[in-house]
């Protein structure tokens, strides 16, 4: 593309409420991007391909170039037995993995489409026994109303329920139960909470549903259960089903923390670079706001200038409504670089899922090697993709 042109802006990682989202519904999010800006714009949701089709209609209504992915938690065992943490600063070995640009319509073939349907039901599962726990708790409190799996499942999510639609429905619930009376909503989540007194304003509601996360349902809350290891599928299985969707294998750093500190895996970026295509990884994603600019600068530019497709975006997957634009944390803008850098991203990942969905070669072959040698032409291809939606 013309290095003095405008470039334009990419959040390349969307949640929406196929899986959990700060959004109401899909044009919700597409309002807001077009609102502030943001041309190119990817659905990223956790083990969904749902959205796609609608995603894919909305977008261009408004002359939004949609990009086409998903996101699944993963575990590498190898990581795990070494007490390696990788992107969750939690839990050794357990692995977020993104897939890029899968084709629109959706396309998935068995076995894999068991097996993602299987990992969703594992999800639900584990949140419908949260459900549970939360109603005894309810019960041995008094107070007076309980909830309801089904309706949750229903009327909050769009079949996959996470333990933030959870606690968005206690949330829900207690203030129709107590007719939105501060005094009384304020009381009984002191009393529910074990005598910690509610920290945020009631009218914060992505606030105090935090607080219902971390207090009921983390590990050491009332309704806390543990997840079972096969809600993991391996890092390899994985790949294997972004790879038949026609997707391109993504891995999402996480970064430096607030402290500046880095996980095992990722605090050398020139060993976790080898890894990552040792182990099939060519891609590679970053959620800003979560890192410094200079950390950016130095992972995302190393990652670029050998070989990976970097992207950007801001996930919106907890209730609170923050920019689509993006930036570094602290609300530090992006330096041309970094902007440049995603844009030519979104380019390779556009000319991918276009060059797929005719049933042509894409940017990854079917054992998920990387063209490297032609990046120029997928970003040139993708350019001239994206413009020709974004400028009409």
């Amino acid at each position: 593309m013309d290095i003095n042109s405008e470039i334009p802006n990419v959040n390349a990682h969307l949640h929406t409420p196929y899986s959990f989202s700060a959004f109401e519904n899909l044009v919700d999010a597409l309002e807001k991007a077009s609102d502030e800006e943001v041309k190119i714009v990817g659905i990223n949701d956790f083990y969904s391909i749902n959205g796609y089709e609608e995603w894919q209609r909305e977008a261009l209504k408004r002359h939004l170039y949609p990009l086409f992915n998903i996101e699944f938690i993963s575990l590498q065992k190898e990581d795990q037995d070494n007490g390696i943490r990788v992107n969750d600063p939690n839990n050794p070995g357990r692995t977020y993995v993104s897939g890029k640009g899968l084709c629109c319509p959706p396309r998935l073939h068995e076995p894999y489409t068991s097996q993602l349907a299987a990992v969703r039901a594992e999800s639900n599962a584990q949140v419908k026994e949260m459900c549970r726990r939360v109603n005894e708790l309810l019960s041995a409190f008094d107070a007076g109303f309980e909830l309801n799996f089904e309706v949750i499942e229903s009327y909050l999510s769009k079949g996959l329920v996470r333990e933030r639609h959870l606690a968005k429905a206690l949330r829900m619930s207690t203030y129709i139960h107590f007719k939105n009376k501060p005094g009384d909503i304020i009381a009984f989540f002191e009393k529910i909470f074990s005598g910690k007194p509610l920290k945020s304003d009631i009218f914060d509601y992505a606030g105090v549903e935090n607080e219902i996360r971390s207090n009921l349902l983390k590990a050491g809350g009332a309704a806390f259960v543990p997840e079972e290891p096969t809600a993991f599928l391996p890092m390899d299985e994985v790949r294997e089903i972004i790879l038949s969707a026609g997707g391109i294998p993504t891995y999402p750093f996480l970064g430096d923390d607030t402290n500046g500190n880095f996980t095992e895996f990722e605090q050398d970026i020139e060993k976790a670079a080898a890894t990552l295509n040792q182990r099939g990884f060519f891609s590679a994603e970053f959620i800003t706001a979560r890192n410094s600019i200079e950390t950016l600068e130095k992972y995302a530019g190393y990652l670029h200038d050998n070989g990976f497709v970097v992207t950007f975006g801001t996930e919106h997957n907890t209730p609170a409504m923050e920019p689509i634009q993006l930036s570094a944390l602290g609300n530090t803008p992006l330096t041309k670089r970094l902007k440049q850098i995603n844009y030519d991203g979104a380019c390779v990942i556009a000319a991918h899922q276009e060059r797929i969905r005719a049933e042509k070669p894409g940017y990854v072959d079917a054992n998920g090697i990387a063209d490297i040698a032609n990046r120029a032409l997928f970003i040139e291809e993708g350019n001239k993709l994206i413009r020709k939606i974004i400028e009409n």
